[in-house]
Order: C-alpha cells, then sequence, then structure tokens
C-alpha cells in the first residue's frame, strides 16, 4: 500500500437531494413517482412538448430557503433559474433548468466532529434546479443490450448543495453526510433516503503534499448509493492517485464511477467545466425576489435541528454527549427515543436513569438486531411503548440478565410486550426464597470443588456458584438473594 502521510487528501462534496413537495418543479405533475408504472407520471411540460411553459414551485423554493438558514447561509435577494445544457438522454429537453452563478442560498458551514473538537466544514452554495429522467439498461435472453428511458423523475424538485474542498479523509465526508441527511429530515425537506436515489452524493477528491495549500488536480467520484460506498471510494481513490503520483504519472481531471461489486473506481468520461454547460439565463422563468420578510417568517419557523437537540439531550436528560451524538444522527431514532421515555408519566429524579436505559438497548442490542436483519427502525416491531416497558420490567427486577436478552429478542421478531413474552416463556425473575434455596443447593451439592475453594480462602469461588445458580435458572433468579443465600449456606460450612 502507497505511503499516506506524505499526502494530504482534499475532499468536497456534491449533495442531490429530491425535496418532498407534493408536485414536480415546473408543473402540476405529482412528486410521488416511484410507485407509478413507467411514463405514467407525465404531461407535455415534463416531456418537454414544444410550445409549453414551465412555472417554479413556491414550496421547493422555500425548502431550499430553509436549508439555507439551517446551514447559515446568506440567502440572496435576487436569484434566477438558467439553462445547463448537455445531451444526455436522460434529458429530455436537451437541457436542464439549474441555478448558475446566482442561487438560492450562499456560504455557511456544518460541523462534524474530528478528534473530539467540532470543525466546521463551509458550504459554498445551495441550489435548486430539476432531476433528470431514469435509464433502465437492458441486457435481454437474446444477448441484446438496449436502454429505455422512464420520465417520471423528470422534473422533480432537486436540490443541490456544495461544500468547500475542505474534509481530509474519508471519515469527515462520511460524517458530513451523515450530519446534512440529518437536517434535511429534521426540517422535513427530503427523505434523505440514499438507496432510492432521493440523497445522492457525488466527490471531488485530490492529493496534495503535505503542508502544501495549491489545490491540485482532482477527479470526481458518482455511483454511491450508500454512506459505506462514500467511504470506501474515497478510500480507493486516495490510495490510486498516491500510486499514480509516486510512479511518476498525472492524475487527470475526469468523473469516475464506483463499481461495488470490485471495490474500485473507473473512468466514465472527462469531466466538463462550467463553460461546457454553455449556460443562459432561463428565458421562460423571470428573475426570483427572495423578500426579507419571506425569509424572516420561514427562520421563525425552523424546527429544533440536530444540534440544539443533542445539546438538549445531555442538559435535559443527562445522557453523556457521545450517546446523544449516536441518538440525533437520525431524526426517527431521535424521536424513538423520547417517544420512548415519554411513554409514562417519569419523576424527574427518574428521568436521568429511565433515558440511559432506553439509550443504552437502543445504542446496543437494538441497533444490533436492526443491521442482521436489515430492517429499518420505521418497520421494526418494537414500539417505543414497547421499549419502555420492558426497560421498566428490568427496573422493577421482573425480568433481568440473559432473561432480559432473549425476551427483547422475541419482542423484536414477534411485537409482543415484554410481560406477555416473560410469562409464556417463564423467564419472569425468580425472588421466592424457597425456590432459590433448593437452586443453591442443588449447585453447592454438584460443585464441591467449588465449596472447597471457597472454604480454602478463595473469595472468588463466590462469583462461579452465583453463574451456575442462574444457569440453573435460566437467568431468572435474583441476583442478590442467589449471593446472600450461597454466602450463608457457605457460611455455615465455614463455621461446622
Amino acid at each position: 500500500m502507497p505511503e499516506t502521510k506524505k499526502y494530504e487528501t482534499v475532499i468536497g462534496l456534491e449533495v442531490h437531494a429530491q425535496l418532498l413537495t407534493k408536485s414536480k418543479m415546473f408543473c402540476s405533475c405529482p412528486a410521488d413517482y416511484i410507485q407509478g408504472s413507467p411514463n405514467s407520471v407525465v404531461c407535455p411540460v415534463c416531456l418537454a412538448m414544444p410550445g409549453v411553459l414551465p412555472v417554479i414551485n413556491r414550496r421547493a423554493v422555500e425548502y431550499v430557503i430553509m436549508t439555507g438558514l439551517a446551514l447559515n447561509s446568506t440567502i440572496s435577494q435576487d436569484t434566477q433559474f438558467h439553462r445547463k445544457n448537455y445531451p444526455y438522454p436522460d434529458l429530455v429537453k436537451g437541457y436542464q433548468i439549474s441555478q448558475y452563478d446566482v442561487p438560492i442560498a450562499v456560504g455557511g458551514w456544518l460541523t462534524i466532529d474530528v478528534d473530539g473538537e467540532q470543525k466546521k466544514v463551509g458550504i459554498t452554495r445551495v441550489h435548486l434546479e430539476e432531476d433528470v429522467a431514469k435509464l433502465q439498461h437492458i441486457h435481454d435472453a437474446q444477448g441484446e443490450s438496449y436502454s429505455l428511458v422512464d420520465v417520471n423523475r423528470a422534473g422533480i424538485p432537486l436540490m443541490e448543495t456544495v461544500s468547500e474542498p475542505d474534509m481530509r479523509s474519508p471519515e469527515e465526508a462520511r460524517q458530513y453526510l451523515e450530519n446534512l441527511r440529518a437536517i434535511l429530515q429534521y426540517l422535513g425537506v427530503s427523505t434523505g433516503n440514499m438507496e432510492d436515489g432521493s440523497f445522492r452524493c457525488d466527490a471531488n477528491i485530490s492529493i496534495r503534499p503535505v503542508n502544501s495549500t495549491e489545490l491540485f488536480t482532482r477527479t470526481e467520484i458518482k455511483n454511491m448509493n450508500s454512506f459505506r460506498a462514500v467511504y470506501r471510494a474515497l478510500e480507493y481513490e486516495v490510495e490510486r492517485q498516491i500510486k499514480v503520483v509516486e510512479e511518476g504519472g498525472r492524475v487527470v481531471q475526469e468523473t469516475r464511477g464506483w463499481v461495488e461489486e470490485r471495490g474500485v473506481t473507473v473512468s466514465q468520461r472527462t469531466k466538463e467545466s462550467a463553460h461546457d454547460y454553455r449556460y443562459f439565463s432561463e428565458p421562460d422563468l423571470p428573475p426570483l425576489s427572495i423578500s426579507r420578510e419571506w425569509v424572516k417568517e420561514v427562520k421563525a419557523g425552523l424546527p429544533e435541528l440536530p444540534g440544539a437537540r443533542r445539546d438538549r439531550f445531555v442538559a435535559e436528560y443527562g445522557l453523556s454527549l457521545y450517546d446523544a451524538s449516536l441518538l440525533i444522527t437520525s431524526k426517527s431514532t431521535a424521536d424513538f427515543f423520547e417517544n420512548g421515555l415519554r411513554a409514562k408519566d417519569t419523576k424527574p429524579v427518574e428521568v436521568t436513569t429511565k433515558a440511559k436505559a432506553i439509550a443504552n438497548w437502543m445504542l446496543g442490542d437494538m441497533t444490533g438486531l436492526l443491521n442482521a436483519s436489515g430492517v429499518e427502525l420505521g418497520n421494526a416491531r418494537i414500539t417505543p411503548q414497547g421499549l419502555r416497558e420492558f426497560t421498566d420490567l428490568i427496573e422493577a427486577g421482573t425480568i433481568n440478565g440473559p432473561a432480559a436478552k432473549a425476551v427483547f429478542e422475541e419482542m423484536f421478531k414477534s411485537g409482543k410486550g415484554a410481560m406477555i413474552i416473560a410469562e409464556e416463556q417463564g423467564l419472569t425473575q425468580i425472588s421466592d426464597a424457597g425456590l432459590l434455596d433448593e437452586a443453591v443447593a442443588e449447585v453447592l451439592q454438584r460443585n464441591p470443588q467449588a465449596v472447597q475453594d471457597f472454604l480454602g480462602g478463595k473469595e472468588t469461588a463466590v462469583k462461579f456458584l452465583v453463574g451456575q445458580v442462574m444457569k440453573e435458572t435460566r437467568g431468572r433468579a435474583n441476583p442478590a438473594m442467589i449471593s446472600k443465600i450461597l454466602l450463608e449456606n457457605l457460611g455455615t460450612e465455614l463455621n461446622g
């Protein structure tokens, strides 16, 4: 592997997010196109028929203003749309209506965590455009290959957020994407779903000698449909560029595609520059004025954002900064946590204990089960109320230890309540002294060596015996009562 400490990585990201409007960007077609059969959610405007005129979607503009404000950007008072010309088969008109030199939002920043400290990643711009059609590449049984065009996606409002080249590692890029997606989800302007193409990322990456300030030739990487893919593609591209330079070659400015199956980037085409797109003002749309009153109104209606929610979780619920940061990364996760905590009335003195218990199960066992099953949190059978009931049963001593894990796994699998499962499977905690006396006596009889070890001064033998009683009772015994009964019996042996 090439030596990396001689070089510094420079990364900038361009993120396209489909906006959650009811209609498309420039026509009245429904924006919910995914379930429609090919070319069914279309009209003369998005089909680019002669003589049609576009009309700006006000809600889409408002969503970009919201995003710009959340990213600390300056909202332009006057903006306009441009024609961006390029001859791709997924572009029905032969041009895309986009924005060039006067975007809606300019400047700003987004924070990420680097070695425990907050780092600002600069925002260049946030602008609005329309999405393009979708190509379906067909390889039939006769060996023929061809492409079909589905225009349903054409005209969907698409917001592009362009960062400054401030990121220095794939990990920083991953954090930036996660934080940006969280902001969009909290604002309610986009689903942020990479798998269905609602949240798409292109990465610009270059290397340069450490301590150099010069920007070297960069490549653009496309076709990344998950955070993991972005991370892996950037890692690969860093190594590839270093290898090219170390072998005396020159990095070429180009667009490269990420091939997930092979774990490599491949050259697709020479990278276009702005002049290649022959931008000019969209003649069918007038310049757009954004009043300061509108901006103030939008700002006043902004919801609680991820950073503020993280700080509130720490101050209000006593969570660690680490746990709070994990919970707020996804709005659905933060909502699930808070809905669970608020499912029952909680005394102020109990809030910290309840919050920590719910957070621990969500960030531990529940995350593991979600990842293993490939299920999204929103589709999980465990409800926030169910999780609260479960943690309350543990606190009350009704279930504990291995039994609690077994109950939780069954809750995840079936969606049944914790108490129902515990009773059906006989997993409620045993606190009956008589039953525990019998279990302890059985364990002591079967483990004479451990008894002799304790009598000989080896106090750790008690832990072994407690474990054996727990095993005997399938994890249902009350640990405190076991220890007390064991020590009483062993004390009798010691004094006898």
